[in-house]
């Protein structure tokens, strides 16, 4: 089901199956997007990278992410563009920034443990009865129950990450730090650029990424760099150089030596072994 109006805001439900699964690929500029896997097994490929879903599981994707196939039983999904409903301006409302959306590298799966499917269950039932009516609320009633969903998720990644062991102040530097990353991956590769947006020093930034992850901020970094390097040699026609070009480096031969030391491979066998396997 969808609700759209003359402004441009397009929010979308579906309960999902075999019959419908195409529309999971329809994906416009904006769109941000959550699935909710209510069958035992998912299998989702995304940027050539499989991940498997178990039942309650909820993946969370944004417009820059390709999803190449899935295999599902059944499953939920929400789909919303930003004229409808902004998390970046709305940030204050649900936390959701830099966390379940434009994380800078991973996918985030959240999983609704029994105690807590109910409370799903419910706000996907007052969902999608509101968006098949029609009056003057119906709009703030649907950003009211997405935020709500939203809200809930933020709690489960909050709790399985170990952001819970910092006070909000630090929680959000973290989640800033991540949205400016996604911002900026391409052109400032060096933790000192964003650690001065933030007003930390690096070495505080490094202890504070210590108190919750294994991974420094450099390493995520990195990874954005990566992930975009990988989806334009699986995706696009643009040549190494292009590419290296497109993530801020002048020298083709700086960004090989960086992109080997990741992959264990350099972007031309990269491509050259993508190639063979389609």
């Amino acid at each position: 089901m969808i609700f759209t109006n003359n402004s441009h805001e397009i929010l979308q439900l579906y309960n999902l199956d075999q019959s419908n699964s195409n529309v999971i690929f329809d994906i416009k500029k904006t769109d941000l997007t959550f699935i909710w896997n209510t069958s035992e097994h998912m299998d989702i490929t995304i940027d050539k990278v499989r991940y498997q879903l178990q039942k309650n599981q909820m993946i969370f994707l944004t417009e820059f992410h390709k999803i190449d196939c899935i295999e599902f039983e059944t499953a939920r999904m929400v789909r919303f563009n930003q004229p409808f409903y902004c998390i970046i301006n709305h940030d204050n409302e649900v936390g959701s920034k830099g966390l379940l959306f434009f994380g800078a590298s991973d996918i985030p799966i959240v999983t609704i443990d029994e105690n807590m499917v109910r409370e799903f269950e419910i706000s996907w039932e007052i969902f999608y009865s509101e968006i098949s009516k029609t009056d003057i609320l119906q709009q703030d009633m649907l950003q009211s129950l997405l935020k709500r969903m939203l809200i809930l998720s933020v709690r489960i990644l909050r709790q399985s990450n170990n952001f819970y062991k910092l006070e909000k102040v630090q929680s959000d530097v973290i989640r800033e730090f991540n949205y400016l990353v996604e911002s900026h991956f391409a052109e400032h590769h060096d933790v000192a650029f964003y650690a001065s947006k933030l007003n930390k020093s690096p070495k505080t930034l490094s202890n504070l990424f210590a108190l919750v992850s294994e991974r420094p901020p450099l390493n995520i970094i990195h990874d954005r760099i990566m992930m975009h390097a990988r989806r334009q040699i699986n995706y696009s026609s643009l040549s190494i150089k292009e590419i290296a070009y497109e993530l801020g480096y002048d020298n083709i031969q700086t960004f090989s030596r960086f992109f080997k030391s990741k992959e264990g491979v350099s972007p031309v066998h990269y491509r050259k072994k993508v190639t063979e396997l389609a």
